[in-house]
C-alpha cells in the first residue's frame, strides 16, 4: 500500500517548507504528499472534513491547520480562536480515527504552556498551570490536541502524536502588520520604514525572549517525526536554549538584512505578553545529539530576501 500523507494547512509558511523539504527528500520518491489549502474545504465543517478524507484516503496525516494569530489578535478574538481550533482539531482528529489513518502527528506551541512555571519548560510540564491570558483561547484548544492524542491511545490504541514548535519563521508566512506573528510583522513594518523614511516602531519595549526556528528546519524534523517518532507523548522542536534571542535584536537582524538605515524604536505603550517561553530541546537532542539548525541571521535573511521579492503577491 502506498504510504499516501495529507497535509492540513498545506499552503502556509510550516506546509511550504514541508513541501519544499519533502521535494529534496530522496525517501518521498515512494510517497504521495497532498498538501491542503483552504480552497480545498473549511476544517470547521466536519462535512468538509468528512470529504477531503474521503476523497484522499491517506495513511498519515500532518495536521498544522488552525486558526492563529499574533499577541494583539489573540487578545481579541478569545472565543473565536478557541471555538474554531476545537472544531478544526476534533473534525481532524476523529476523521483519522474514522478512515483508519496510522499516524497523526499534530501541531502545538510553546504558547500552551503554563504562564507560571519554572525555565526552561518541558514536555512533562504541559498541564501543570493555566496558559497566558493573552492567547487563552488559542492555548486551551491547542492543549487539548495532546490530552485527545491519549484518549485515542488509550481507547483505540492509535498513533497519534503532537510536535511542539516555537517560533517559526521563513518564507511564505503572513506579513499582516495587525494580526501575523512578530518576524514577518516586523519584516512588513521594515519593508515600509525604509520605503517612506520613517522609524521601525516595535510594539512593546522590545525585551522580551523567544526562541525562533527556521521553517525549512522545522519542516525537516517534523517529517523526521512522522517517519521516526512514536511516543504519544509531545516532543518540542526547537533550537537551543542558548539561541534565544530578545525582540529588539530580532528588528535589528530585520533591519541590517534589509539594509534599512533609520531608527528602530519601543513603542512601550503597546503590551509586551509573555517575557519568555525558554523551551528544552533536551528530548530532541537526545534522538538528534548533532542536528544543525540555520543560524537566526542566516534564517532572517532568505526570509527579508523572499518578502522584498514577493512583496505585491504574498499574504499581508
Amino acid at each position: 500500500m502506498t504510504k499516501k500523507v495529507l497535509v492540513t494547512g498545506g499552503t502556509g509558511l510550516y506546509g511550504k517548507a514541508i513541501e519544499a523539504v519533502i521535494k529534496e527528500d530522496e525517501a518521498a520518491k515512494d510517497e504521495e504528499w497532498v498538501f491542503l489549502s483552504s480552497k480545498d474545504g473549511d476544517l470547521v465543517d466536519r462535512k468538509a472534513v468528512e470529504a477531503i478524507f474521503e476523497k484522499h484516503k491517506p495513511t498519515h496525516v500532518i495536521h498544522l491547520a488552525a486558526k492563529v494569530g499574533g499577541l494583539f489578535h489573540n487578545m481579541r478574538k478569545k472565543v473565536d480562536f478557541y471555538r474554531d481550533n476545537t472544531l478544526i482539531n476534533d473534525n481532524v482528529m476523529e476523521c483519522c480515527r474514522i478512515y483508519g489513518v496510522k499516524k497523526l502527528v499534530s501541531c502545538l506551541s510553546t504558547c500552551i504552556f503554563p504562564d507560571k512555571t519554572s525555565y526552561p519548560i518541558d514536555e512533562t510540564m504541559l498541564h501543570n498551570g493555566a496558559p497566558h491570558t493573552s492567547n487563552l483561547g488559542y492555548s486551551c484548544a491547542k492543549r487539548m490536541v495532546d490530552v485527545l492524542n491519549h484518549c485515542y491511545k488509550d481507547q483505540y490504541d492509535l498513533n497519534y502524536t503532537s510536535v511542539i514548535p516555537t517560533n517559526i519563521y521563513g518564507e511564505f508566512d503572513n506579513y499582516s502588520i495587525d494580526d501575523g506573528h512578530v518576524i514577518p510583522g516586523l519584516i512588513h513594518k521594515c519593508y515600509i520604514a525604509k520605503r517612506d523614511g520613517t522609524d521601525l516602531t516595535i510594539w512593546g519595549s522590545g525585551s522580551p525572549l523567544r526562541q525562533f526556528i527556521y521553517s525549512k528546519d522545522l519542516a525537516w524534523l517534523t517529517v523526521w517525526t512522522l517517519r521516526n517518532y512514536d511516543s504519544v507523548e509531545p516532543i518540542i522542536l526547537s533550537v537551543d536554549e542558548e539561541a534565544e534571542v530578545s525582540i529588539k535584536f530580532v528588528a535589528e537582524a530585520i533591519a541590517k538584512a534589509m539594509d534599512f538605515q533609520g531608527k528602530v524604536v519601543c513603542d512601550t505603550s503597546k503590551a509586551d505578553g509573555q517575557h519568555k517561553k525558554t523551551a528544552s530541546n533536551k528530548k530532541l537532542r537526545s534522538f538528534l545529539p548533532d542536528h544543525k539548525f540555520t543560524p537566526f541571521e542566516e534564517g532572517i535573511k532568505k526570509s527579508v530576501d523572499w518578502f522584498v521579492a514577493n512583496y505585491e503577491t504574498c499574504r499581508k
